[in-house]
């Protein structure tokens, strides 16, 4: 059958022989292809949308969502949580406060804007 077929994925012409994505090298394959990709690491499916690289969506999920150990030490520089109420910054190294010796964010690190409570009296607000 020499029938000239167009591919579905990359819409070129092709024969019976090369009408499969794997035959000529579809680039346009993944658009098409309906797997679920799995995490190397953890070894759960990863949902990828139409259209998506599934390499792109598998290396964002090892950067934020994996359970896998290698990828939890890497995100485990960002420790020490801000003592303020209400935020949610951490930071890699502790920032004690000089008069209460609590920890908070750079944006909090001053008397003033943690509402400071220590025993030494509030610095100015010009200061």
């Amino acid at each position: 059958d020499f029938l000239p077929l167009k591919c579905d994925a990359c819409e070129q012409i092709f024969c019976t022989d090369h009408i499969a994505y794997a035959q000529h090298d579809c680039t346009s394959a993944y658009k098409k292809d309906v797997q679920v990709p799995v995490c190397p690491l953890c070894n759960t499916p990863v949902p990828v949308r139409r259209g998506e690289m599934p390499d792109v969506v598998v290396g964002e999920h090892i950067d934020r969502d994996c359970k896998s150990d290698p990828a939890q030490r890497k995100r485990k520089i960002f420790t020490n949580k801000c003592l303020k109420p209400g935020c949610k910054q951490k930071e890699m190294m502790k920032v004690i406060c000089d008069q209460c010796h609590k920890n908070y964010c750079l944006k909090h690190r001053h008397p003033l804007d943690h509402d400071c409570s220590g025993a030494g009296r509030p610095l100015s607000k010009a200061g």
